[in-house]
């Protein structure tokens, strides 16, 4: 995926949270607060698992999968 309207906003709606997160692609973790570390991993059809960790983690974890579906990738919210 190279679409950076998609990542541009990803970004901006993890740095709205206190909480860590985190997207796991394979064997990579990525801080989706930053968009370089994004430009590098969300490429291609993978399935990524995003790991949320904070004071406001369920208000984080329901707005990042929003707009990773909004934005139609596969990304499978887990629940620690």
């Amino acid at each position: 995926m190279s679409n950076n309207a998609a990542i541009v906003d990803i970004s901006q709606t993890a740095n709205k949270f206190r909480s860590s997160i985190v997207l796991q692609a394979e064997n990579k973790y990525i801080d989706v607060k930053s968009i370089l570390g994004l430009f590098t991993t969300l490429v291609g059809n993978h399935a990524y698992e995003l790991h949320v960790h904070g004071p406001d983690a369920d208000e984080a974890k329901a707005a990042m999968a929003e707009v990773f579906a909004k934005h139609n990738l596969n990304v499978k919210v887990v629940s620690e």
